[in-house]
């Protein structure tokens, strides 16, 4: 067992919780209470679906309905992170255009066997990834054309179309999104063992199968993620995703 569930872990997560806290205030970076938040959610959240998720892996409805729930908080979060203001459900785009395809062509050649049980961490860890791409996507490449509106202006004048000119900006910008999946793909097994190859191994299974899981998780990933970058991106030039200037 890889760790032993009692009072000495709930105190040692408790400590590194206030741990991060702590630094994150001294060092004045602005998020000790999203910090916080974020660790009583994750204990919250956590434990609800450790109780329930027997029961969501064993019928269509609940399955489906747990699934809704995941996409619905990864495009709240995702927009909110992006912009403040209505647009931001326009999240749910690029999240549903990265994950549905893959998701569909993977249960549809039997590489996902069609249960609960393999559906969800699996859904899960793509919406993930989507998430984190659409949020990095789309706040670098607002960010870009905030930074640069001069240069977008000069485009106009030299006779681009508006979101062939936004495009020309915040392109660059909205690649580097691209740069934390691509670095733990390049690394992995050499800097990190991921979650999924560790989960297998202390599952029982054999260390090829275990590699083999986690290489098909992380170019399902790029491919996610891909997409998502592309779809933000795209909002953006066109001004469906904005902010308030």
């Amino acid at each position: 067992m890889l760790l032993r569930v009692d009072f000495t872990f709930g105190a040692v997560l408790g400590a590194l919780l206030i741990a991060a806290v702590a630094v994150a205030a001294l060092a004045h970076l602005g998020r000790a209470r999203e910090i916080a938040v974020a660790g009583v959610r994750a204990a919250v959240q956590l434990g609800v679906v450790s109780l329930l998720i027997g029961w969501v892996v064993g019928a269509v409805a609940p399955l489906l309905g747990f699934v809704a729930l995941m996409y619905a908080v990864a495009v709240r979060t995702a927009g909110r992170r992006v912009t403040g203001n209505r647009t931001w459900w326009w999240a749910a785009v690029p999240i549903g255009a990265g994950v549905a395809p893959v998701m569909t062509a993977l249960l549809l050649t039997g590489v996902v066997p069609a249960k609960g049980i393999a559906v969800i961490p699996i859904t899960g860890i793509l919406i993930g990834g989507a998430l984190t791409a659409t949020v990095l996507g789309g706040r670098r490449a607002l960010d870009e054309l905030h930074t640069r509106r001069g240069e977008v202006e000069a485009g106009l004048a030299l006779g681009l179309p508006d979101r062939d000119a936004r495009m020309e900006v915040a392109r660059p910008a909205a690649a580097d999104a691209l740069l934390p999946g691509l670095d733990q793909t390049r690394t992995v097994g050499l800097v990190t063992l991921p979650g999924a190859f560790v989960g297998m191994l202390l599952g029982g299974a054999s260390p090829v199968l275990a590699g083999a899981v986690q290489l098909f998780v992380l170019v399902a990933l790029m491919a996610v993620q891909a997409v998502a970058v592309s779809v933000v991106l795209e909002l953006v030039a066109r001004g469906r995703l904005h902010r308030e200037e």
